[in-house]
């Protein structure tokens, strides 16, 4: 046996160029692979924020549909390119971004109902914009991400993934113990929509919380087991056949989950019985926004995180693609995260970012090609326009997507230590010091997620990232250890280049 990974497929496939478009039945069948693997996490934030506002449950569907919608819409414009200012032009699929969570239910909590809404609505608009703005000038940190730090920074973020991904294998994101809520509105909320992998939100106004219970369904052997069919699937597929199959691997082992658990009770159908054919989605459904300055300012906060956190996706899209990412490039994606926000306040939704669940799919397929995700992107519109079809791939269980998630995130670990093979760890010391710090600090909030609890709210969204803490620790330690790096001709030419765009 060679030391080649069998996940990778053959190479005259992986060998297809970002701007190839592929016949339609393998561009329809990657496409819908991508969907299903970031639609869990792209309805979840909508169902917590809407119950949180104690939106009625036509107005949360709306927010669901809505959130798919615009998701389709970001992704097209990502993917394909609009004019020269917005899209990357990389394989991204666009969802909602798990940092904005915990600021938003603290908005939604003090403001609620609909009033509640239009200014949680007005500050994402203004966080949209304020991310437009600076896109460019956060895009030239970029000679600040040798491949030291790039490396490192991909790392960590295919082991924060992690997390994620055993959450869904184990069925539910708060462990072995489950919190007890007083209020029984928020217990449901809690136990119904909290997003899988997400740190435990904020508690509302009015509402306490008593000593954890024992969580009956963690780490439920059926569960577990329907994680492992899955997992074993993909594996045999990749291992056993080639070409096509080899890269549909993970929607083929989805749909062996589905049927497992179709068969055994586990999925059910019952939200698509009710769920309407046909929906529009129309902008400002509650009115027009609020725009209150504080709101503003916290949300224009995060979306430095989601900017700083999107930069490490894009260089590791930049790594599995073969495509270097200049600061051109790399501007016209911030500014496309911005852009998606801002139609997400419009459009009743929220702030989006490249899903990194996609970015391990792309390594784990060796399918380059943008257009995968241009059609993705189009099937995201259809779901928003068809909430009866976004109810049937909403009602597939979280167990299901965590055996394909510990290959995709794992897929993403590997790629920052393909890049840390590359590094010059025998003449330079120091190099391994910035991976072992930077990597320790970027584990705090996995390892110890209440470590923050004697800090000072308003900084809680930044240290709650790992990968953002990853990011700045190895930015700094670089700089110190290695010096600061100097503008080169290229860089100076890259950013006039952006500043006439």
């Amino acid at each position: 046996m060679t030391d080649t990974t069998v996940l990778i497929p053959p190479t005259s496939d992986a060998q297809n160029t970002v701007d190839e478009v592929l016949p339609a039945g393998r561009l329809a069948a990657l496409g819908i692979q991508h969907v299903l693997v970031m639609y869990a996490g792209a309805v979840a934030v909508p169902l917590i924020v809407g119950n949180v506002l104690k939106l009625s449950p036509e107005h949360v569907a709306m927010l669901v549909s809505a959130d798919l919608f615009v998701c389709g819409i970001v992704t097209m414009i990502q993917s394909l390119g609009a004019t020269r200012w917005f899209g990357i032009k990389l394989p991204v699929m666009m969802g909602v971004t798990f940092a904005a969570v915990s600021p938003m239910v603290a908005i939604a909590a003090e403001n609620g109902g609909p009033a509640g809404a239009r200014i949680l609505f007005g500050a994402i608009i203004g966080a949209g914009i304020f991310a437009i703005v600076v896109a460019p000038f956060v895009s030239r940190m970029l000679r600040f991400f040798p491949p030291v730090v790039t490396g490192t920074i991909i790392a960590i973020i295919g082991i924060t993934l992690m997390r994620v991904g055993i959450d869904w294998i184990f069925g539910l994101p708060f462990g072995p113990t489950a919190p007890k809520i007083v209020d029984p509105t928020y217990a449901k909320w809690l136990a119904d929509v909290a997003a899988p992998g997400s740190a435990l939100p904020a508690v509302p106004k009015g509402f306490a919380i008593i000593p954890t219970i024992p969580n009956p369904k963690y780490a439920d052997l059926t569960g577990v087991g329907v994680a492992a069919i899955v997992l074993a699937t993909i594996l045999l597929i990749s291992r056993f056949f080639k070409g096509f199959l080899a890269n549909i691997s993970v929607l083929l082992g989805i749909v062996v989950g589905g049927i497992v658990t179709t068969a055994t009770g586990m999925m059910h159908f019952d939200k698509v019985a009710k769920a309407p054919w046909f929906d529009i989605v129309l902008p400002f459904q509650f009115g027009m926004p609020d725009f209150r300055l504080v709101p503003i300012l916290t949300m224009s906060l995060i979306m430095i995180v989601v900017m700083i956190e999107s930069t490490g996706m894009f260089l590791a899209l930049g790594e599995m693609t073969d495509r270097k990412i200049g600061q051109p490039d790399l501007a016209r994606g911030l500014r496309t995260d911005g852009l998606g926000t801002l139609i997400g306040g419009i459009f009743n939704t929220f702030p989006y970012t490249s899903f990194s669940q996609n970015v391990g799919l792309v390594a784990v397929t060796g399918v380059r090609s943008r257009y995968v995700c241009v059609f993705g992107g189009a099937v995201m519109i259809v779901l928003g326009l068809l909430p009866k079809m976004g109810a049937l791939v909403e009602s597939l269980p979280t167990v299901v997507l965590g055996g394909a998630g510990l290959v995709m995130f794992g897929m993403v670990a590997a790629t920052g230590i393909r890049i840390l093979a590359g590094v010059d760890f025998k003449t330079n010391r120091f190099n391994s010091l910035i991976v072992a710090i930077a990597i320790g600090v970027g584990m705090i909030p996995l390892v110890a997620p209440n470590f923050k609890e004697w800090m000072p709210h308003a900084i809680h969204p930044l240290v709650d990232s790992g990968i953002l803490l990853t990011s700045v620790a190895a930015v700094l330690l670089n700089v110190f250890f290695n010096g600061a790096p100097h503008n080169t001709e290229a860089t100076v030419a890259a950013a006039r280049q952006a500043d006439a765009h």
